[in-house]
């Protein structure tokens, strides 16, 4: 736009200067990036503080006094702070027991999930077998049968083994494998370079140590991510152990903690002591095994 002549013959140079004004900057692209970045990390925030709300609530009631727990208005802050309250909750019980019999658990279902379903995945990735295809399709379909249909003929079973009452009935079928961890490495074997197989095979490598030696040492994220998910899984596994164990000395975590529910149900801050305390092995291997967990969660989806 020019600029204008006044009447006294002067130049207007406001009009050019207006012209030429930088928008405002809610009107920009950095400006509106800026927004809604501000916008989804408040989401982000309050969607985290409402979450977070019944994990504080735990935490302090386990601090507190019996008689602090139902006060109205809450008292958010201990006083007095009660770190005996987590001593009392863990010798009520024999909680050590209850522990060891967890991670006995744990140690033979990790270690056959990894075994059978690392073989059984790159079998399905990499090797040529008739109806292969059609039997890992099969393979999947076994993921939308409800756990509960086969429960009862599965009891019936370890009932005429006379495994009930052992922890056998909780290890052994993990050593047969399971169709969500096997689909999980098959996608993760699926990205890593066939190169690399064919030069070990000219090298003179045979299949196992090709998968020993090359696709096991690669697939590490994978397999990071499938120990995380089993290990939640079954430490927090409460109806397996509560069907086929009935005699104290072999109760889990999970089931030692809802007896001591049972047997201390007016006790709510040792109830929540406990609670915290079956929490943290689950908090810890969450936060050292972050990385791996989330790269595992990321390259496993890179190809069908």
């Amino acid at each position: 736009m020019a600029a204008e002549k006044t009447a006294s013959g002067e130049f207007d140079l406001r009009s050019n200067v207006r012209a030429r004004a930088a928008p405002p900057l809610w009107r920009t692209r950095r400006g509106q990036a800026l927004i809604n970045a501000i916008i989804a990390y408040i989401l982000l925030v309050a969607g985290a503080v409402i979450i977070l709300i019944p994990f504080f609530w735990m935490v302090s009631t386990a601090l507190k006094p019996n008689y602090q727990v139902f006060m109205f208005p809450p008292q958010w802050i201990p006083n007095p702070i009660q770190w005996d309250n987590f001593r009392l909750a863990v010798t009520t019980l024999p909680f050590h027991i209850y522990f060891k019999n967890t991670m006995t658990i744990e140690v033979g279902v990790i270690l056959g999930t990894l075994i059978s379903c690392t073989v059984v995945a790159y079998g399905f990735a990499r090797l040529d077998a008739p109806g292969k295809h059609f039997w890992f399709i099969v393979l999947l379909s076994t993921m939308m049968l409800p756990g509960v249909v086969t429960l009862i003929p599965q009891y019936i079973l370890f009932s005429k083994l006379g495994w009930v009452n052992t922890l056998l009935p909780l290890i052994v079928p993990a050593w047969f494998g399971s169709a969500f961890n096997i689909f999980l490495l098959r996608q993760f074997f699926m990205t890593i370079p066939v190169d690399l197989e064919e030069a070990a095979r000219i090298d003179g490598a045979v299949i196992w140590q090709i998968l020993f030696y090359i696709m096991i040492p690669l697939a590490q994220p994978a397999l990071a991510t499938i120990t995380i998910f089993t290990f939640m899984g079954v430490w927090n596994d409460f109806l397996g152990p509560l069907i086929y164990l009935n005699r104290p000395e072999t109760y889990t975590m999970a089931l030692g903690l809802n007896f001591f529910k049972g047997q201390y149900t007016s006790d709510w801050n040792l109830l929540m002591a406990g609670s915290l305390v079956m929490m943290a092995p689950l908090l810890i291997l969450f936060f050292v095994a972050q990385r791996a967990f989330i790269e595992g969660i990321t390259l496993t989806g890179m190809k069908g």
